[in-house]
Order: C-alpha cells, then sequence, then structure tokens
C-alpha cells in the first residue's frame, strides 16, 4: 500500500552528548502502521527499551511527534505528543499537548523528532527548517517557563518561532515536571520536563517553512468544512465557547463524582464559587484556541484584585480547578489561578501536584505526619497560602518539596502508613473524576498504560447515564473502545474534544485520514493499529515488570465509600473489579493470570516482530 501524502518520511534523530544531529528516512510501512503521534513513540520507545538503563539517565530518549493530520483545515488539528520512560513511574509515558508547537514541527519538514543522550551544559535545540543547531542555554537557567518563552524569540529575532521549554522544576527533576509552550499549553503528565532536565535540554525553538504534504486538497477542505459545519451547529457550540472544560465541574459536582477534600467526597458544597459562571462573572478576560479549533476551549483569565492581583493564565481548566479548588478545600477562584499560574511557570503538572498537596493535607489533619516532618507547616482545608507555598517548594525540591517532588512512589517509601489516602496508579496520581460509583472509571485507571490517566478514557459519563446496573461485558467493552479510539486521535495527533464533547463521529476523520494520505482505509482498520499501539506500550510495560498485581485503582476506591451527595455509600466492590479485570483480559487477548497480552494477539495485529517469549526471557 502506497501512501501520496500525510507524511514528510524523515525523523530528525538529535544526540545532545555528540552534539550531532541526522535526518533518517521512514517507510510507507512504517507510517501506515503506527500513524504518527502516541503510535511513533510507542515503537521507537520500544525499539530503543533494551539500551535504556533508567529514566533519568542518559540513555533513555525522548521523542516528539506530530501525525499526518496535524497543521492542517480540519478541526483541531494543534495537537503532537512527547513520549518517553517516565521517571514517576518507571514505565512507559507520553503526554500530549495543544497549541502550534506541533504544526511548526511538521512545518521543518519532520515527522518525529527523537533527542538522546545528555548535553554538556544547559542547552537548547534550534531547528530552523533543515538547520539544526544545539546551543547555550546558559543565560535561561533558573528561569521560569514563560520567561524563557519570551526571551528566545527575542533572542532569535522572531517572535512566530515555537519554543517548548522547562521551568526550574525540570531543572531540579521533579518527577512530575511538564514542557510548557505556548505561554500555558502543558505537556504535562508523566514528567516529560524531568526528562529534558535530565539531559541539560532547556527549551526546543522551532521555525518551519516546508508545505505540508496533503494528496487531495479539495478532499481535504471539503471534510474539514464538513466538521466545521457540524460543531458550528451544534447546540452546545457556544456555551463550550464561553466556559470550555470549565463547564465540566458543575456536572460533576452534580453527579456526586468531584474529588474533594483529596477524593474523601464527590461532592463540595461551595463549589460555585469556582465553577464555569464565576469565572465568566469575574475573571475572564479572552478566549484561547489551539491551532485550527473552533471550539477555543482556553479562558484567559485575570485576577483584578485582591492578595493575587495581576496573576494571568490561559486557564485553569476543570482537572486544575478541581485539584487546586475541591480537592484541597479552597473555594477562591482567585487562588485557583494563582496555583495555576506557579504551576505554569514552575514548570509542575497541576493534576499530580493538587493531588499530592491534598495527601499531605488529609495526613496532617488526621495526626498521621507532623509539623516537623513538613517543614513546620500546619496545612489545613481551604489554606490557599500553604498550597501556594507548597507548590512553591516542590518545584525548588526544598525541604518537604524534596519527598513531594518524587512523586506518589517516593512518598509511599518514605511514609508506607499513607497508602489508604494516596490516589494513584503505578506511581502517577489520579485524574479529578472519582470512580467509587463507576467501576469503568475505576477499570480504565488501573489498565491505563501511563497510570490513573483520564484521557486513556473517559467511560464515567455513560456509565452514569446508563445507570449502575449493567452488565459487566458491556462495561469491559465500553472501557476497552474508549482505550482504542483515544489513542487513534493522539496518533493522528487532533483532538479529541469535538468527538467525546460535541459528537463528531469517528468516520469524519476517515475521510480526512483518506485525502491527507490518499490510501483508502476504514474506521475498523485504523482502531486496529490503535489497538497494536496499546498492545506495544503493554509489552514495554511488561518488559519492565508490570503484571496484573499492578492493575488495580487506589485503595481509597475500594475502602473508603463517598461520604454524601447521590452516590452516599459508594465504593467498588473488589471481587466484582476482578471479575471485571478477568472480562476485560479476556477481551483484550492478554492472559488472565499475568496481563502479559498472548503471542497470538501481538500476531493477529501484525506484531509477529514481538516475541512475548524470547522479551521475557
Amino acid at each position: 500500500m502506497k501512501l501520496k501524502g500525510g507524511y514528510h518520511k524523515r525523523i530528525l534523530d538529535i544526540d545532545l552528548k555528540k552534539g550531532k544531529s541526522k535526518s533518517v528516512d521512514t517507510k510507507n510501512a512504517y507510517a501506515l502502521k503506527y500513524i504518527g503521534g502516541r503510535g511513533y513513540g510507542a515503537r521507537m520507545l520500544w525499539d530503543s527499551l533494551g539500551s535504556i538503563r533508567s529514566p533519568l539517565d542518559e540513555s533513555n530518549i525522548l521523542v516528539m511527534a506530530s501525525g499526518p493530520l496535524t497543521g492542517l483545515y480540519i478541526p483541531s488539528s494543534g495537537k503532537m505528543t512527547f513520549a518517553s520512560i517516565s521517571p514517576a513511574t518507571g514505565i512507559y509515558a507520553d503526554s500530549n499537548v495543544g497549541g502550534s508547537f506541533g504544526v511548526e514541527l511538521r512545518q521543518t519538514g519532520y515527522d518525529a523528532v527523537v533527542i538522546r543522550g545528555r548535553a554538556r551544559e544547559p542547552s537548547y535545540i534550534w531547528i530552523d527548517d533543515d538547520s539544526v543547531q544545539i546551543k547555550s542555554a546558559k543565560k535561561y537557567v533558573g528561569c521560569v517557563s514563560s520567561k524563557v518563552e519570551h526571551d528566545m524569540k527575542k533572542d532569535l529575532g522572531d517572535e512566530k518561532i515555537k519554543v517548548a521549554a522547562t521551568g526550574p522544576a525540570g531543572e531540579k527533576l521533579v518527577n512530575f515536571a511538564c514542557i510548557t509552550t505556548d505561554w500555558g499549553r502543558n505537556a504535562g503528565r508523566t514528567g516529560m520536563g524531568a526528562i529534558m532536565g535530565s539531559k541539560n535540554l532547556k527549551a526546543i525553538a522551532l521555525r518551519g517553512s516546508v508545505d505540508l504534504p496533503v494528496h487531495d486538497l479539495d478532499g481535504m477542505i471539503e471534510a474539514g468544512r464538513r466538521a466545521f459545519e457540524y460543531l458550528r451547529g451544534h447546540d452546545l457550540f457556544r456555551f463550550w465557547q464561553q466556559q470550555g472544560l470549565m463547564s465540566v465541574l458543575d456536572y460533576v459536582n452534580n453527579a456526586g463524582v468531584l474529588p474533594t477534600y483529596n477524593f474523601r467526597d464527590g461532592v463540595f458544597d461551595r463549589a460555585d464559587s469556582i465553577n464555569g459562571e464565576t469565572m465568566l462573572l469575574n475573571y475572564k478576560i479572552g478566549d484561547s484556541a489551539c491551532f485550527s479549533c473552533p471550539m477555543a476551549c482556553g479562558n484567559v483569565c485575570l485576577v483584578k484584585e485582591g492578595k493575587y492581583a495581576g496573576a494571568v493564565i490561559d486557564g485553569p481548566e476543570y482537572e486544575t480547578a478541581c485539584m487546586f479548588g475541591s480537592n484541597v478545600g479552597v473555594d477562591k477562584f482567585d487562588a485557583i489561578i494563582r496555583a495555576n499560574q506557579l504551576c505554569d511557570d514552575m514548570g509542575i503538572d497541576t493534576i499530580s501536584t493538587g493531588n499530592i498537596i491534598a495527601v499531605l493535607i488529609d495526613a496532617y489533619e488526621q495526626g498521621i505526619i507532623k509539623k516537623d516532618d513538613i517543614d513546620g507547616m500546619t496545612p489545613r482545608w481551604g489554606d490557599d497560602e500553604a498550597v501556594m507555598k507548597l507548590i512553591e517548594k516542590i518545584a525548588m525540591r526544598d525541604g518537604v518539596g524534596d519527598i513531594l517532588a518524587g512523586g506518589s512512589k517516593v512518598i509511599l517509601e518514605k511514609w508506607p502508613n499513607l497508602k489508604p489516602l494516596v490516589s494513584q496508579v503505578k506511581g502517577l496520581e489520579q485524574s479529578a473524576y472519582d470512580a467509587r460509583a463507576a467501576i469503568t472509571m475505576a477499570l480504565e485507571y488501573a489498565t491505563a498504560d501511563v497510570g490513573a490517566h483520564h484521557n486513556r478514557a473517559w467511560p464515567i459519563a455513560k456509565e452514569l447515564e446508563m445507570g449502575l446496573d449493567w452488565p459487566l461485558e458491556k462495561k469491559a467493552d465500553l472501557v476497552i473502545y474508549h482505550q482504542t479510539v483515544r489513542p487513534l486521535f493522539d496518533m493522528l495527533s487532533v483532538c479529541r474534544l469535538p468527538w467525546i464533547e460535541l459528537g463528531l463521529n469517528e468516520e469524519a476523520y476517515v475521510g480526512m485520514y483518506e485525502a491527507v494520505t490518499g490510501t483508502k482505509t476504514t474506521l475498523k482498520e485504523l482502531l486496529e493499529r490503535s489497538e497494536a499501539v496499546y498492545n506495544i506500550t503493554r509489552m514495554i510495560n511488561v518488559k519492565l515488570g508490570i503484571r496484573r498485581a499492578d492493575d488495580m485503582p487506589p485503595d481509597p476506591v475500594f475502602d473508603r465509600p463517598i461520604r454524601t451527595g447521590p452516590h452516599a455509600g459508594a465504593a467498588v466492590d473488589r471481587e466484582k473489579f476482578r471479575k471485571l479485570l478477568d472480562i476485560y483480559y479476556r477481551k483484550r487477548g492478554w492472559d488472565v493470570e499475568t496481563g502479559i497480552p498472548l503471542q497470538k494477539t501481538l500476531n493477529r495485529l501484525g506484531l509477529e516482530g514481538i516475541d512475548v517469549k524470547n522479551e521475557l526471557g
């Protein structure tokens, strides 16, 4: 099968230690099988896995990859993926980011970049079409992400270049440090910023002028036009532009699954003080959008008065508002904005940071850890000043922040008695959806390849809509479908929100892919390629030690029932979950006892080159 468009068929390979780079050509079969984005990242990591000694060792690689639809006239085509082995979890990891950085990457004439080694001094990579330079970043050391982006554009003499940078947290190797671009767009989860820090890499700057390869331009424009027209005609389109992801907060609170007081409760009685309506009335000053996105879900917010006056961000999104709002007991929207700004500048993930701070407050409130354990601090629910101080301590690895910066795994090594309070899977802190009232969400967190992250699947809305009493077989099907269609969006490198929020049919992307690449396909074929990538990431994790015992939701999901609201008393039954996991494994084609993919499953998906027996010795 021949590709007629969609790819430059070149990958840029950069060795920071040697100070050299080279262009590597890719074949049609590679692009057809792995598509791009997350697919490229997964395959490259699998191919390099044997030489990677540990996540923060120079032997680890960092992949950044766009997809065949990135940068084109179709809705929400500004996405790209960073992928590596995570310092937080020690397993496969990727983090998706929007904005325009991925578009600029494609315009440099490469489909992906793989970064190896460690620079001898603080450095940044400057890719200007075919020119690739590794330049000194000494002047940017210690700078917050926004300043790096601003100053680098000035120093390179072009405001239109795109910059992805780490803040101080990346330099300090905080295990959940992120990569920031476009003033607040973050590759936020799994510690990609720490990977850059471990490589002495402060930033990556891009300027491209290469045309994007499209086979059928008229067909692509028509497919895009139909999709734009559908989205603009949707009843919720205008509402979505007004509130973006902040609209989720009221929905989740009313549904009784809003993480509150470190996941103790599912309802926050002061949610109306931190919701989208409060944002609109008092803080929002503008919209922002990723490349070619009509939904414009970004909210530019400014604090106009009070102790946080002047704080301004592109945000917050729902996850941040929850983790620095209800989950720590804070009912001040201005404090959420300031916490978001601090995390963006310092370069740390808001979900992991807010989750961990809530654990610390919970443990202190219960007397499990003492004031002397946490630098004399006395954090309480609703104490926004303590939250700000802890953010800074984590980012700078100051005092107790040095422990917290290691993430859940390090925290539990230091304080194993906190296990009943910690909501994490495989070392990644849980996202802001309570799983106790929805066993599908518990299954999603447990089996997600990167850990407890909602972007792998978001089945909770469907389960609550259907009611809780429907067959486990159907629930497993729902999770598997989400875990298959969502990676496809990341492989094509488009945002999933037009699909999940406004119902744009998956078939629309088939037409876009066909027009761009000149390759006939079906949704079933594309989903099989996505399933193959999920099995690659599973095999990476299996090779790194992951087994069935690791595919479990956090202890609180089983042991700490919701206290109030429509699901008061709800918790997941352990035996029922085990039965569901059995069903999930069988449907996946994985061994029920171990969770390892069966060889016949890998063969069916065209992964015959991955031999389970040989790989596991």
